[in-house]
């Protein structure tokens, strides 16, 4: 007991010296300001006179002016609220932990005060080709590294060399600007996709492309809102898709500004499915049709896995060329896994790059979630608008069942549908448990995977179409 007692006064201890940190710096900021000139002039020359001698208050002061708490403003103080908030929800509550937890941390790291992670390089611009040369001479850098670039300060093109480094984010951010991320991300989720369901009942096509209407939907809002560009739109309408990846993808290509929003908003809604998306689904059908029990799918030969990816890949990329990077990459993925003998890359596709490329994604994306972009009215209508996509993706899918339901007389389950988002499997399993919660006897898991699989491909679709349009 007595040992619980020293800790926590210990603590208190030390949570008051950090709590003074900040009073420490601006009393010693208001003693320099105060101070007249002939005293700083006084101490100068008492302090040549005494040598190397150092003032310990000045010191002191000097250390908590470099501290963060001296530096920061309340929105990156809000941020690292929020990103603790994101972390709970990660760890305990088990919301998507693989990537909301990253992309929790990278909005951690992003927003702490003066640690500068996510900071661009500095450089100098020179508008003399030799004193450019000589300083990187000075400095034992290659020449190479001189370019000709536009200087905002001289208002004119000039030499520019590199002064200091960036942040380490700002490095690692290079994968998701260059669109090099997402794609290998896809390639992941291909070697992990199972599209026998899809082969099996080829149907189930259509209800993947049904989900994408909440897309369309929410892009259509987005531009009567008037706040957002045609681009900013469409951005915002792929989270309709629930599928992170492409999402990232298409912000970065047309609105890198709203990388964070869009991709904090797209991974939430990810991890919420089995809370967004049952009331759709029951407000959408009757009990008799959630009590349906769907025939067994036939079996699906190893020769059909094998043709589909390859045939997907040349029909949508010749169709539509923009929508090839992300479809090349999750057909390249699954080709992996159903050929049969290339089993050492598709282990490898399928755990080590995928959760090297899920570790660096989720961290940068969150690190562009700085308190001055994110913490915005336009931050709060994406969220909003994202749950609109979501939902309108869910509803597109149950009505196309429904019709097809009515169409080959009662042998559809219209729960099925809800699974054409691109939530995999999740969305597949929440059509499983809505159903068996009506009959306990009906299994819809592999039948609604067919619609899952399928939304992969549609949002990837959607993402080529919007690109081809505003890229």
């Amino acid at each position: 007991m007595k040992f619980k007692r020293t800790r926590v006064l210990v603590t208190l201890f030390l949570l008051m010296i950090v709590a003074m940190i900040p009073v420490i710096a601006s009393a010693a900021s208001a003693e320099n300001q105060e101070a007249p000139a002939e005293t700083t002039e006084v101490v100068s020359a008492e302090a040549e006179s005494e040598g190397s001698s150092i003032n310990f208050f000045e010191a002191l002061g000097n250390i908590a002016r470099s501290t963060g708490f001296a530096s920061g403003n309340w929105r990156q103080y809000l941020m690292i609220v929020v990103a603790c908030v994101l972390l709970y929800l990660a760890i305990v509550k088990q919301f998507e932990p693989l990537l909301l937890l990253p992309i929790a941390f990278g909005m951690l790291l992003a927003n702490l005060p003066a640690a500068g992670m996510m900071a661009d390089p500095s450089y100098h611009y020179y508008t003399n080709l030799d004193e450019a040369v000589a300083y990187m001479s000075a400095q034992g850098k290659p020449l190479d590294d001189i370019v000709m670039a536009y200087s905002k300060e001289l208002g004119q093109m000039a030499y520019r060399v590199p002064y200091a480094n960036g942040g380490l984010l700002w490095y690692l951010y290079r994968g998701v600007k260059l669109g090099i991320y997402p794609p290998l991300i896809f390639m992941g989720v291909g070697a992990m996709t199972d599209f026998g369901p899809l082969l099996a009942n080829p149907k189930s096509l259509l209800l993947g492309a049904a989900a994408q209407l909440g897309i369309f939907l929410a892009f259509i809002v987005a531009m009567l809102t008037g706040a957002f560009t045609p681009e900013e739109a469409a951005s915002i309408g792929i989270i309709g898709g629930a599928d992170g990846p492409t999402a990232i993808f298409v912000t970065t290509r047309l609105a890198p500004q709203l990388l964070g929003p869009i991709a904090v908003a797209a991974y939430s809604y990810m991890a919420l499915v089995p809370v967004i998306q049952p009331p759709i689904m029951k407000a959408l059908t009757t009990k008799e049709e959630r009590s349906i029990v769907m025939e067994q799918l036939r079996p699906v030969s190893k020769t059909e896995l094998i043709i589909f990816p390859i045939v997907v890949t040349i029909v949508v990329s010749l169709l539509l060329p923009d929508a090839a990077t992300l479809i090349g990459c999750l057909m390249l993925g699954n080709l992996l896994r159903v050929s049969g003998v290339t089993e050492r890359l598709n282990k490898t596709v399928q755990n080590e790059l995928c959760n090297i490329v899920t570790i660096f994604l989720g961290v940068t994306v969150g690190a562009t979630t700085n308190g001055e972009t994110f913490l915005t009215i336009r931050t709060l209508l994406i969220v909003i608008m994202g749950v609109f996509a979501f939902g309108g993706g869910t509803a597109g899918g149950v009505l196309l069942a429904k019709l097809m339901n009515k169409l080959t007389g009662g042998k559809i389950n219209p729960l099925i549908g809800s699974a054409g988002v691109s939530a995999v499997p999740m969305a597949a399993r929440v059509s499983n448990t809505v159903g068996q919660q009506e009959n306990p006897g009906n299994f819809l898991l592999m039948h609604a995977m067919g619609p899952n699989v399928a939304g992969v491909i549609g949002s990837a679709v959607a993402a080529g179409v919007f690109i081809s349009l505003f890229g």
